[in-house]
């Protein structure tokens, strides 16, 4: 599917196709937005070429799985952003590779699927944006999918507490299965969200011709799109700290109550091993044992285990054992 948006000299916004892409070129001061999703190799790069991207940064826009990143081309500015088609608040996201080629008056998006900030600024305010220039437009997808991602990522906070809460009142290895899927989720943004915010440092240091600073409604949206970058990236390691905290506070308790156990079945050992001993000892069956012909026997060696029992149970309590 292609989309075309464009705004001539006047301010006035005409939303279409390709065929928009002549009457751009017929207007010298008019700014155009095209958006590809889901077009073939072939057709992209026709198109690209048409515009005098370069060949180098059309293979990186088609390449599967390149990490984000911003870079300059004469003519051109290429940046790669990793987009998203769904998010929810357990943090199952689908992402998806946006590669945005800005020049001079145009701007060409191209994703593989649904692209949520890019459909909302085609329906809401991109007119509005591409009216005063291209660069605000894909700041504006990166600054809307930044949102997505931060909306899904304070609604898992809430699912955060509610696990912690389950974990120190029963926690069992299903919820522990959980935050360890959690944790692995967090590492694969939290790389994302470092490559994004990269970008926008960059952006913020270095002049790219098509992204100029000295500008101050360009360098505020770039400031905008960093700070969401960077909390995203904030957000995200507290979270992966959390679970690790919740991780190792689980596998502490649970080491604590094996050791009580553990102290319980020690101190019930210690008090039948005198106790066995002695059971044992006139248990053998020698022929001159003068303890076994003496009439009351029995009852003092009963009388002694039950001394040696009581006085080591006495002295397991005094010490606090269990």
């Amino acid at each position: 599917m292609i989309r075309t948006l464009m705004v001539n000299a006047e301010g006035e916004a005409m939303a279409g196709g390709e065929e928009l892409i002549a009457r751009w070129q017929a207007l010298p001061d008019s700014r155009l937005w095209i958006d590809l999703q889901g077009e073939t190799v072939a057709g992209e790069r026709e198109l690209l070429e048409s515009f005098g991207c370069h060949p180098m940064a059309i293979d990186d826009a088609h390449r599967e799985r390149h990490p984000p990143k911003i870079e300059e081309f004469e003519g051109h500015t290429l940046i790669l952003y990793r987009g998203i088609s769904s998010f929810d608040a357990d943090l199952n996201y689908v992402p998806q590779q946006v590669a945005m080629f800005l020049g001079e008056g145009f701007l060409i998006t191209l994703h593989p699927g649904l692209a949520q900030s890019i459909d909302r600024l085609f329906a809401q305010e991109g007119a509005g944006l591409l009216g005063r220039s291209p660069e605000h437009v894909a700041l504006k997808i990166m600054y809307y999918s930044a949102g997505y991602y931060l909306d899904s990522l304070l609604e898992f906070e809430n699912a955060l507490s509610d696990l912690e809460d389950a974990l120190m009142e029963n926690g069992s290895d299903a919820l522990m299965r959980q935050v360890i899927g959690y944790r692995s989720r967090l590492v694969k943004m939290r790389r994302v969200f470092n490559y994004h915010v990269g970008i926008t440092q960059e952006l913020t240091a270095y002049d790219y011709s098509h992204l100029p600073r000295n500008e101050s409604e360009t360098l505020h949206a770039i400031n905008d799109v960093h700070e969401r970058f960077e909390r995203l990236l904030t957000l995200t390691q507290m979270y992966y700290d959390i679970c690790g905290d919740l991780v190792d506070g689980h596998i502490s308790l649970s080491s604590h109550q094996l050791n009580i156990t553990m102290r319980i079945l020690t101190v019930i050992t210690a008090i039948f091993v005198p106790l066995t001993f002695i059971a044992g000892l006139y248990g053998m069956n020698f022929a001159h044992m003068p303890e076994l012909e003496y009439r009351y026997g029995y009852f003092v060696v009963l009388g002694l285990m039950m001394s040696i029992g009581v006085g080591l149970v006495w002295l397991f309590r005094r010490k606090g054992w269990f």
